[in-house]
């Protein structure tokens, strides 16, 4: 049973433009391999409304996709354990 997901992730901005490439692509790779990629649209560099870790900015990259029900939380703590990714979000959406 596919369940259908969103997720957004906040890159670190400031380890530099090939870092955060290298981070968004790892990360939509991993999902693509894991699940069904409906869409990815990278929103780019916004700033905060508070000061994470003392960055005012970062980069922000949005994934609709669907997957069994295990995924998600696979997804999730590799998001916790990877150093440049300030802040991550996995929702569940109505089908």
């Amino acid at each position: 049973m596919m369940n259908k997901y969103e997720t957004i992730f906040v890159a670190n901005s400031s380890l530099g433009e090939e870092t955060v490439k290298a981070l968004v692509e790892k990360f939509t790779s991993l999902i693509g391999s894991n699940a069904e990629v409906e869409k990815v649209e990278e929103w780019g560099n916004r700033k905060f409304a508070y000061p994470i870790e003392d960055l005012t900015e970062g980069y922000y990259v949005l994934v609709k996709f669907a997957s069994a029900p295990e995924f998600p939380a696979e997804l999730d703590r590799i998001y916790n354990i990877t150093d440049g990714i300030l802040r991550s979000l996995i929702v569940k959406c109505e089908q």
